[in-house]
């Protein structure tokens, strides 16, 4: 019987994507794990793998096309024991609806409600079912010890793939997505008062940074916290470290210690490392920072895993690799979702301080600006100093003011002395 390929769902917010190109023709034999295409959801731009072997019978949805729902058959593949030519032709449809996914350059579809969005199976397997996964993602669940039957499947038929064990914890099950707020279904035409203008149509990446920012803005109570951080043992440490780290090719940046600092603040002052969930606070037990990074398709924000207890040498080589994927729109799912706190650095901007939005579900981002030649009191005496002020954004409803005050109080000894960072 003919296999339906249909558009997955390679994120928790995903509803819709852009084929962006076909690594496959029909008549091509695919084995499972075999790139097939490469889809622009609303994070990146990632790979989709075969999960069935066979052949290509036709493509559905041609590359290039925008708007492609969830669930949208986009080709067809005969199975190993099949005759390709026998099988049907792919149809372009999405479940419960007739409406084919919009090509490249056609009129922007809008985008589902949440309440809308094609429901996924509830369960990957229950108690005696046999777990539907592809070869490699039993691999890695294999690898990683993580139960199968705990993960909810975003392939055909439910079946799990690499991307939904990647972002999997051994012994637990894939977040669920968190239910957003849906963009107005339709907004008043924005005037140009007569002058010349060129319109750029925006990307997914950039709809659900407009949506996700907003929503933040409008559900989130922000108390804005600030302080002055004095940089000179840091740089000077920062410079011995590089010079003891060159034989390693690993050099370290400011941002680097400032990860380590604001993760090891986060355990220092716990009530600060957790986030609003409705009628529960959830409280985190070890520090995973999320680091903005400006990539071209729009902001995203990479994470190190278990900063706290990481060296900086490691910090560093991991930033650099997530930094290097993320601008080149490459990062995994699980390399982006999650993260229990934020850092947002335009420092290298000449920014001298900004206030950030919080990135849901979190409750605190932390925001740095450039470290500067300044009047500072040192010893009760007048003199010049290197400092650095930061900000952090707190989501009310979780962190008290006083708790936000010492997770910054925190954040600048740490900064100020060091050699805690790296004991």
């Amino acid at each position: 019987m003919p296999i339906e390929i249909k558009m997955p769902a390679l994120s928790p917010t995903m509803e819709e994507g852009t084929l962006a190109k076909w690594l496959v023709k029909p008549g091509d034999t695919v084995r499972s794990g075999d790139i097939m295409a490469e889809i622009e959801t609303d994070k990146a731009t990632m790979e989709f793998e075969a999960v069935d072997e066979g052949t290509i019978v036709s493509i559905a949805v041609p590359e290039g096309s925008e708007g492609v729902k969830v669930g949208t058959v986009i080709a067809v593949l005969a199975g190993e024991d099949e005759d390709a030519g026998a099988a049907p032709a792919a149809k372009a449809t999405a479940p419960a609806s007739d409406s084919a996914p919009t090509p490249a350059r056609a009129e922007p579809v809008e985008a589902p409600s949440a309440t809308a969005a094609p429901k996924a199976s509830t369960s990957s397997a229950g108690v005696g079912e046999r777990v539907i996964a592809s070869p490699l993602a039993k691999r890695i669940a294999g690898q990683k010890g993580v139960d199968l039957k705990s993960i909810k499947g975003s392939g055909p038929g439910g079946r799990i793939v690499k991307a939904d064990v990647e972002g999997a914890q051994p012994g637990a099950a894939v977040p669920a997505a968190t239910p957003v707020s849906a963009a107005p279904a339709v907004q008043a035409p924005v005037p140009d008062f007569g002058i010349p203008y060129e319109a750029e149509k925006l990307g997914n990446v950039r709809k659900v940074i407009a949506r996700r920012l907003t929503e933040a803005k409008q559900t989130i109570p922000h108390i804005y916290l600030t302080v002055d951080v004095r940089l000179d043992a840091l740089l000077k440490l920062r410079g011995e470290l590089n010079k003891a780290l060159e034989a390693d090719g690993v050099k370290l940046s400011v941002n680097d210690l400032l990860i380590k600092a604001l993760a090891k603040a986060l355990i220092r002052v716990p009530k600060c490392n957790v986030s609003f969930a409705g009628d529960e606070l959830r409280k985190y037990s070890r520090a995973d920072i999320s680091v903005a990074v400006a990539a071209p398709s729009g902001l995203i924000t990479p994470i190190i895993f278990d900063a706290a207890v990481k060296g900086v040498a490691q910090i560093s080589t991991e930033m650099k690799a997530l930094a290097d994927k993320a601008k080149a729109g490459r990062l995994q799912p699980h390399e982006f979702q999650g993260g229990t706190a934020s850092l947002s650095n335009l420092g290298m901007f000449g920014i001298k301080q900004f206030d950030a939005v919080i990135n849901p579900p979190q409750a605190m981002i932390m925001a740095v600006g450039a470290g500067e030649q300044r009047p500072y009191v040192v010893d009760g005496a007048l003199s010049v100093a290197s400092v650095m002020s930061a900000t952090g954004s707190f989501d009310h409803r979780a962190i008290d003011g006083a708790d936000g005050a010492q997770l910054m109080q925190a954040f600048k000894d740490l900064a100020e002395n060091p050699l805690g960072l790296v004991a």
